[in-house]
């Protein structure tokens, strides 16, 4: 079951239209509660299926193409701020009052954002690998080999993990790229992921959260433990803005934990949303 949904989403200022694509597995509306899945950047909402199946039995989970992602509708600007009242217009027109909310770097930080300025709608928080500060630029190889990929117009998959192999080391990192990669109706691959905007905006994406007063319900950031996302010199401005914070370290991962060892990441949100082991 999927959809599009039209919203209206306030902006810098402004107000505009934006739609956000979103799949749902799991129970009906009513039998269980909610779980919502914020992918990464770079991202989609398919990103996550993995975990998405292993909490059907127990939820109703959604899976959202953030906005700028997927298949959901690119804004002219982005911060970080203007993403998550997106999320939370669309679960109004999904008549979802609140939920819990798992998100993975920039879909973690969405979800965070989201709980700060509107805590009612966040049942529960759970972070995979990103803290809420300002990060330093890191992404200059990746933007470089999707520039490159995108001035090629590669006429296969094969062409594009070529070029970008000579500025990205990686291979998962690559192979998870390579997802949001589509052939246009000339042949040629395209991102899919807005890339001249999340170049045009990336220090908005980079920035720290800043709230009111603190979200005081449950929350649990899960780190890689190879990852230098969550550092220990974070932990002050994680407990201010979330005071009931934990953080369970899952050891040979980096950021790209919830791939790397999927069954292990996927047993510690099930654990801390409450679904049953199995």
């Amino acid at each position: 079951m999927c959809g599009h949904v039209s919203k209206k989403c306030v902006g810098a200022q402004r107000y505009m239209d934006i739609n956000l694509h979103h799949s749902v597995i799991g129970r009906e509306p009513g039998e269980a509660p909610a779980v919502v899945l914020l992918h990464g950047l770079f991202g989609m909402g398919s990103n996550l299926g993995a975990l998405a199946r292993a909490l059907q039995d127990d939820f109703r989970v959604y899976s959202v193409d953030l906005p700028n992602h997927g298949k959901s509708s690119w804004l002219q600007s982005s911060d970080i701020p203007t993403m998550a009242r997106c999320v939370a217009h669309w679960m109004e027109e999904q008549n979802l009052p609140c939920a819990h909310f798992m998100g993975h770097s920039l879909g973690g930080k969405l979800a965070m954002q989201l709980a700060l300025s509107d805590a009612g709608r966040v049942d529960s928080l759970c972070i995979a690998d990103i803290a809420p500060v300002k990060y330093a630029p890191h992404h200059d190889n990746v933007l470089a080999a999707l520039g490159a990929v995108q001035e090629a117009a590669c006429q296969s998959r094969g062409d594009a993990s070529q070029i970008m192999g000579r500025f990205l080391a990686e291979d998962i990192l690559i192979q998870f790229l390579l997802m949001s990669i589509r052939r246009n109706e000339e042949g040629v691959y395209t991102w899919r992921f807005n890339l001249a905007g999340i170049i045009k905006d990336y220090d908005a994406i980079r920035a720290g959260l800043e709230a009111n007063e603190p979200y005081s319900r449950d929350v649990l950031f899960i780190k890689g433990g190879d990852s230098d996302y969550i550092l220990r010199e974070h932990r002050a401005r994680i407990m201010t803005l979330f005071p009931q914070a934990a953080v369970k370290i899952m050891p040979g991962c980096g950021h790209w934990l919830h791939a790397q060892k999927p069954r292990l990441f996927n047993s510690i949100v099930r654990r801390f949303l409450g679904g049953d082991e199995g």
